[in-house]
């Protein structure tokens, strides 16, 4: 019987299929999308031309690449392998599972070394020692490329959104194959696949965008929790902050969108998602129908077969009423907030451009403890900002003392080339900026030890995340308020929600022991 040849926009088809691997080709020609629709790249007439619209194109492309795995098996005897790095945020590594869930479709074995014949950098660039890492790894893989003139390096990510930086790659490492930015991540295999069919260096980097593709293969780090995109760039324009001009401006995801997709994670088995996003409180503003943060989260909170739902980054000037009430209206909303402060003083902050005071600062935690009493609260704090005097520095102490965060990112100001700060008067010499750290970070570890302890000799639910890397015998988990707890078990246990006794607090973790039995609810 001949087989019948689908064109690229009725490929997808809705069958009940299950299949346990996103791996290649050879385990099954057919693949899922974020959604977990069914996609069968093998029925695809690729003498067609390539659609227009997305993510059917994508899929276009996948296919092609499929092909020329299959010619490289024959040639090799084995599968192409492939490495993704990713250096920098959660929406970064949330990229980077989408990179290797397309690798996987494509039919390449992921792997984890740097000798793989496909090498991918998801870079960051929020600091500057970020991108000498970069290069850095770049240097070592020029001779391993000779070594391998088959080996074929790409990089993406923030860093590649500066200019300068692209030039530079060019100039001094001419042997990268591939470079793309933030804006056009949906455009990997298509990307690829041009590296793959010439022999020149393929650089395709967009200064913005409105466009969002997310139905795209991913494969997730775990199988039972996972990020979520909600929405993209930022609109803040910290003083001291490159992510706006790398990220670009907000464009928020239609929420049917993220419903769906959290759905379908949950019919997939997982139990617990994170909505993401560089300021997660100004979500939907730019929709063409506005609906807020608060009400996007009560939607996800609906979906039964989830069972927590945490969230991140914060903007304190954003942070609504209604959004408090939500999180204290469901169990399934992890009581734990990421709320940078970055300084105590509201004469800093009005410099830092964070347009909020040291006093509405902690009017918005005392909402906070107010509506949710055993909320943890984390932070971000900067030090040694432009002009910081001491005052200042005290204002900061007096703020980490009142709120008493469980745990704090505790950072020393450092120029970021190309950010207002960094050109203002008044840098603070290392020796003062590093004798406020070290204070701070003193402060900072006794409030957060103590905090912490309070739930010593209780009894809480724990998910089970991971085998302990430390201790044969032991496994990692999260409380609900994000400390971490180790116990003893084996991998069985790897995404249940199991009750486990915390015997012993350890400053920022807990040792405990494993309950009688399963919970049987979040």
């Amino acid at each position: 019987m001949r087989k019948k040849i689908f064109s690229c926009h009725s490929f997808i088809t809705h069958a009940i299929m299950k299949f346990a691997s996103q791996s290649c080709f050879i385990k099954g020609e057919y693949q899922k999308n974020m959604f977990n629709e069914i996609i069968n790249f093998d029925q695809m007439d690729l003498n067609a031309a390539p659609p227009s619209k997305e993510p059917e194109r994508q899929y276009y492309f996948i296919a092609r690449c499929r092909e020329w795995v299959k010619d490289f098996q024959k040639e090799n005897g084995r599968l192409p392998r492939a490495c993704v790095f990713n250096m920098g945020c959660q929406m970064n590594a949330r990229d980077s599972e989408k990179f290797r869930g397309i690798l996987a479709a494509i039919g390449y074995e992921n792997v984890e070394q740097e000798d793989a014949d496909l090498i991918i950098y998801n870079t960051c660039t929020v600091r500057e020692n970020a991108n000498l890492k970069v290069y850095g790894h770049l240097g070592a893989l020029g001779a391993k490329k000779k070594k391998n003139p088959h080996m074929r390096i790409g990089l993406c990510g923030c860093m590649m959104q500066e200019p300068e930086v692209v030039e530079k790659i060019k100039k001094s490492y001419p042997f990268v194959d591939l470079i793309f930015g933030t804006h056009n991540v949906f455009k990997f295999a298509e990307l690829l696949w041009l590296s793959i069919d010439s022999d020149r260096t393929i650089i395709d980097i967009w200064k913005d965008t409105d466009q969002i593709v997310e139905d795209l293969p991913c494969q997730r780090k775990y199988f039972f929790k996972s990020g979520v995109n909600i929405m993209f760039g930022c609109n803040n324009f910290c003083s001291y902050c490159i992510v706006p001009y790398v990220r670009g401006r907000e464009r928020s995801r239609a929420p049917q969108d993220i419903l769906k997709e959290v759905r379908a994670l949950a019919e997939d088995g997982v139990v617990e998602v994170m909505l993401l996003g560089q300021n997660v409180n100004s979500y939907g503003k730019n929709l063409e129908h506005p609906i807020t943060f608060a009400q996007l989260l009560e939607e996800v909170a609906q979906v039964e077969k989830i069972k927590r739902i945490r969230f991140m980054t914060s903007h304190p000037k954003d942070l609504s009423d209604d959004l408090i009430t939500v999180m204290s209206r469901y169990d399934k909303i992890c009581p734990h907030m990421h709320l940078p402060l970055q300084s105590g003083s509201s004469r800093l902050l009005k410099i830092m451009n964070r347009r909020y005071t040291k006093e509405r600062y902690l009017e918005l935690v005392d909402k906070l403890r107010g509506a949710i009493p055993d909320i943890s609260l984390t932070t971000d704090i900067i030090v040694g900002f432009p002009g910081e005097t001491e005052e200042d520095f005290q204002e900061t102490l007096d703020v980490v003392r009142k709120v008493g965060y469980d745990s704090a990112f505790t950072f020393l100001y450092s120029k970021r080339t190309g950010t207002p700060a960094a050109v203002m008067e008044n840098q603070i010499p290392e020796d003062v900026a590093k004798d406020r750290f070290s204070r701070l970070l003193t402060e900072v570890q006794e409030i957060a030890k103590e905090r912490s302890s309070r739930f010593q000799g209780q009894v809480l639910p724990v998910l089970v995340e991971e085998v302990n890397t430390h201790t044969p015998g032991l496994m990692t988990g999260r409380l609900a308020n994000n400390l971490l707890v180790h116990f003893p078990g084996d991998r069985g246990l790897l995404g249940q929600i199991r009750d486990v006794r915390l015997d012993e607090s350890r400053g920022f973790y807990y040792m405990g022991t494993l309950a009688d039995s399963p919970r049987k609810d979040g």
